[in-house]
């Protein structure tokens, strides 16, 4: 696991990127004679944090096979897919399925370069924070900075590639079944890319938040020197 974060991290480039404004907000942190150690635990946090987000998802599979965030249909869909498949439908419910998880997969290799961005842009105040905010300040961090920004990227790549692999169609079938039946009053929304946009985000926070509370609590996780010695210590 150690040589995948190591890989990843240089696959990502986030400390050249942003060591000009990481050596700032280091110099300017409590502790000068710590100051390189923190500068070096900061870069550490954040390359971990945005490898652990990203993870797996963009691989093939990275939804679909994840029990943990493979996304299903919205849930006024789920409701009836029983009742969909007795309508001969359950085959088309499997497809938009598996499509809508693939789109998601797709969506998620955007995420590297707006991660990148929000870490370019964090003042000191904010880097401090980040190693004396406790639980989820690193996730509270990103998701405040990128959420909108991930949404914006994300839901065009997944609109495209719903229509490209039928997706679209197949749920228009299951929303136009549904619709029709007698005494339907929340109808579903054709609409799915906003939807799968949003889980897949939800998705990459979720595995940040749990990397992040392993990084901080974890020694095994703690997986550089400069993490031992910012975290090793609590």
């Amino acid at each position: 696991m150690k040589k995948t974060i190591m890989v990843l991290s240089l696959a990502l480039g986030l400390t050249a990127m942003s060591c000009g404004n990481l050596n700032q907000i280091a110099s300017s942190l409590p502790g000068a004679a710590t100051g390189n150690t923190q500068n070096t635990a900061i870069k550490d946090l954040l390359t971990n944090a945005v490898v652990a987000g990203i993870g797996n998802l963009g691989n093939s599979g990275g939804f679909l096979n994840n029990s943990l965030y493979k996304i299903l249909l919205p849930p006024e869909a789920q409701k009836v897919a029983s009742t969909l498949t007795t309508l001969g439908l359950g085959s088309v419910v499997d497809k938009a399925v598996t499509q809508i998880n693939h789109s998601a997969e797709g969506a998620v290799t955007l995420a590297k370069p707006i991660f990148v961005n929000a870490i370019k842009s964090m003042s000191i105040t904010d880097a401090a924070n980040l190693i004396t905010g406790g639980d989820g300040a690193i996730t509270n961090y990103f998701k405040t900075k990128t959420t909108g920004q991930l949404l914006t990227a994300f839901t065009p790549v997944i609109q495209k590639s719903l229509d490209q692999n039928d997706a679209t169609k197949y749920y228009n079938q299951i929303a136009e079944t549904y619709n029709k039946v007698p005494l339907v009053k929340n109808k579903l929304d054709p609409d799915l890319s906003n939807y799968v946009a949003t889980k897949a985000v939800d998705a990459m926070f979720s595995q940040m938040q749990t990397a992040e509370k392993d990084i901080r609590h974890n020694p095994a996780k703690q997986t550089t020197a400069a993490l031992k010695a910012i975290f090793g210590k609590k």
